[in-house]
């Protein structure tokens, strides 16, 4: 029988294709029907190991896909928002949430796909209401997915009559190593474990592949998974690139161990097979879900161990920048709304340290245009608006309790100064922003434009730095001297201004330059006019503060 190859490559690709679209836009439903808060889901159950690991595999069967889950996962260490310690759960239960999809191809209803399609597509046209077009998106990508695979194992029925295949998978229950570079290979060239399994699946359900050759590929899919999650650390911060690390060391270890172990658990899979009466493709998901399964078991009690291993690995220090708040401890607004003001302020005066820091890597940017000044810049302005949330809903809560009138003043002055606080981030945010446009445009300023800038930069660091300190210390000579510096920077924005004016007309500088000037130098006068504004609480309310 004479083979119609581009036929069988078609379909395969093709199929792969929608395939890979199915789970995709799957995922994407799920996360819309899930209320698509996944990383404060991430954020807020991590608080341990098994927490991590719970959290892990939810999020990897809303999102479908345990790459997502991890490089979201490294996305939040990066910024500061988990620990290195709490990632490590988060990524064990991704291997774990990533074994589902591997469960809805086991159910034999492939032949279904077109069917399960159009109900997906009937409830996305006609239906207004956003549930329920957001559940049809969902059984769309269902339908893609069997749809999908469907298509993929036409393609691959001709492969029992080559010569080659045949050859190729049996080398592969020889040799079990070259089967695990074939999971591996393939899953980082299509960045997705799940069409790896799937087309195992296939495989396996057409009696191309026996088990023996079936089960490495299964756990070279496991190691060909973690690129994805390599190529988002790349340029990140310590932690994240140890985030990423330890998913590489956790799925390489779980793939050596149940290679070495490979004769039994082949044993345990084919008793499993018989025992539950398995079709062929739901026995590849028995056996994908209890190796992660397994595999997080066996390596959970040495989370520790494994922490130190890559803390070693990669050396360094880990991101500085704290988002969650420290001392905002609920019980005291109840028990004590005196203490809990006290803490507000704690917490508040460690966001104007944060926006001082802010601003200060915002000035390094400018003169060195090293990019990782903008990222620690934009990192402390996603936890000052972190925090601007979470003292504003603390001090909302304590506005409930009884307070008595000198609290109350405190109470407010507080509130504003949060928001002070947040808009100097914003202001910086702005500045890095013209920075960028200034260097990606190669906008030129003169050598008298950077002297400016600088000076004005440097009182503006003081006034921040005054105005925390007399929030901090309730020092009135403090605040007046933030008063006299605002006073300054209203000055020298004038003066600047005038003096980019003469350089315009004597043609030194050009128009897109004198926007990038005038607008940095008006964000930086906008700064210190909320440094007076926390000044100005101070002195306002000295004696109730």
């Amino acid at each position: 029988m004479e083979i119609d190859v581009q036929k069988m490559i078609f379909e395969f690709i093709g199929g792969l294709g929608i395939f890979l679209f199915g789970i995709k836009y799957m995922g994407d439903g799920l996360q819309k029907v899930a209320g698509d808060r996944l990383r404060e889901m991430l954020d807020r159950f991590t608080s341990n190991p098994l927490m991590g690991v719970i959290a892990g595999a939810v999020v990897t069967i809303l999102v479908q896909s345990s790459s997502t889950t991890t490089v979201l996962t490294v996305g939040l260490v990066n910024a500061g928002f988990m620990t290195f310690r709490q990632a490590i759960g988060v990524i064990m239960g991704a291997n774990i949430g990533t074994t589902f999809t591997a469960f809805i191809i086991g159910i034999d209803i492939k032949a279904y796909g077109l069917p399960i399609l159009a109900v997906g597509s009937l409830m996305i046209f006609f239906f207004k209401n956003k549930k329920v077009t957001n559940l049809g998106q969902t059984v769309f990508g269902l339908g893609a997915l069997f749809f999908g695979l469907e298509t993929m194992s036409g393609g691959m029925k001709p492969l029992r009559s080559l010569e080659a295949f045949r050859e190729l998978t049996l080398s592969m229950s020889e040799n079990p190593v070259l089967g695990v570079v074939i999971g591996t290979l393939f899953t980082v060239i299509v960045q997705s474990s799940s069409a790896t399994i799937g087309i195992l699946q296939g495989l396996f359900g057409e009696g191309l592949v026996d088990i023996q050759a079936a089960l490495p590929v299964l756990f070279g899919d496991n190691i060909g998974t973690t690129i994805t999650a390599v190529i988002a650390a790349i340029g990140a911060s310590v932690g994240a690139k140890r985030a990423a690390f330890v998913h590489v060391i956790f799925n390489v270890l779980g793939a050596t161990v149940f290679l070495l172990l490979l004769k039994p658990f082949t044993s345990y899979v084919e008793w499993l097979q018989g025992y539950l009466n398995l079709g062929p493709e739901m026995t590849i998901a028995f056996a994908h879900g209890s190796f992660n399964i397994a595999n997080t078991v066996v390596q959970f009690p040495f989370v520790a161990v494994l922490a130190w291993i890559v803390i070693k690995l990669v050396p360094g220090e880990d991101s500085l920048i704290e988002f969650k708040p420290q001392h905002l401890d609920p019980i005291f607004i109840e028990q004590s709304p005196s203490l809990a003001l006290d803490q507000a302020k704690e917490e508040v005066v460690r966001m104007g340290q944060y926006a001082y820091k802010g601003l200060e890597e915002t000035s390094l940017y400018l003169n060195n245009k090293q990019q990782k000044h903008s990222e620690i810049a934009m990192q402390i302005e996603d936890a000052l608006n972190n925090l601007d949330r979470k003292i504003t809903d603390y001090l909302i809560d304590l506005s409930q309790a009884s307070l008595t009138d000198e609290e109350s003043l405190k109470h407010s002055a507080l509130m504003d100064s949060v928001r002070d606080l947040e808009r100097i981030g914003d202001h910086f945010e702005n500045i890095i922003e013209l920075i960028d446009y200034k260097n990606s445009n190669k906008v030129y300023l003169t050598p008298q434009a950077i002297d400016d800038l600088n000076t004005m930069f440097d009182l503006t660091l003081m006034t921040v730095k005054q105005a925390t300190k007399a929030l901090e210390t309730m020092n009135r000579e403090e605040a007046l001297a933030v008063v006299q510096k605002e006073n300054e920077l209203d000055r020298m924005e004038r003066s600047y201004r005038k003096k980019h004016i003469i350089r315009l007309n004597e043609g030194v500088c050009n128009g897109q330059a004198g926007i990038v000037f005038v607008d940095m130098v008006s964000n930086l006068e906008r700064i210190g006019d909320h440094a007076v504004n926390i000044a100005e609480e101070v002195l306002g309310e000295k004696e109730s503060l």
